[in-house]
């Protein structure tokens, strides 16, 4: 039997599950969170994306100094989500041609690490909804934000297992799961 690939959707959420905007509400830093997301990212070479987050990391992470994630995401290949043709000549970036779900479907077959969504809250429900995504790997910060896109509104149920989870020293909560399918 061979091993596919995972698919695992990464997000900041306030304590009510608002994904957008999470620098708005993301308050405080540590170690423990910055070790997580490090953690992660060494398990991933491949990360989804869709239109919105392309545009908006495209403008920024090529010449961002932020690391490890700056020289993680530019030099992964970076596959997005979109039904208009790239405009900027972001290293590795390639529009998704075709159907989302058997994009990613035949993504996991292929040999390589895990398959990182990052801050692309539709592709995330989209895969949550088709059955491939493999697991969520939150922190969700102590605020109430009441407003924003939830990232798990509106998808009906889930069936999730406790992979890990704890508190850090500036109050967030690192809990990750695998999606049960």
């Amino acid at each position: 039997m061979t091993n596919q690939r995972k698919v695992v959707a990464a997000y900041f959420l306030s304590l009510d599950g608002v994904a957008e905007k999470a620098n708005e509400f993301l308050t405080g830093w540590d170690d423990e969170t910055d070790a997580a997301g490090q953690q992660l990212i060494t398990t991933q070479d491949t990360v989804l994306l869709g239109r919105r987050t392309y545009d908006e990391w495209a403008g920024y992470w090529p010449t961002s100094d932020v690391e490890p994630f700056a020289s993680f995401v530019n030099a992964a290949p970076k596959y997005v989500a979109t039904s208009t043709p790239l405009d900027d000549a972001w290293a590795n970036s390639h529009a998704i041609t075709g159907d989302l779900a058997d994009f990613v479907r035949d993504l996991k077959s292929r040999p390589g690490g895990d398959i990182g969504i990052h801050g692309s809250i539709s592709v995330t429900r989209s895969l949550l909804t088709a059955g491939l995504v493999d697991e969520l790997h939150l922190v969700i910060a102590p605020t109430v934000v009441g407003t924003g896109q939830q990232l798990l509104a509106s998808l009906g149920p889930l069936k999730l297992e406790t992979i890990h989870g704890t508190k850090t020293p500036a109050g967030h909560i690192l809990a990750d799961y695998r999606v049960l399918h």
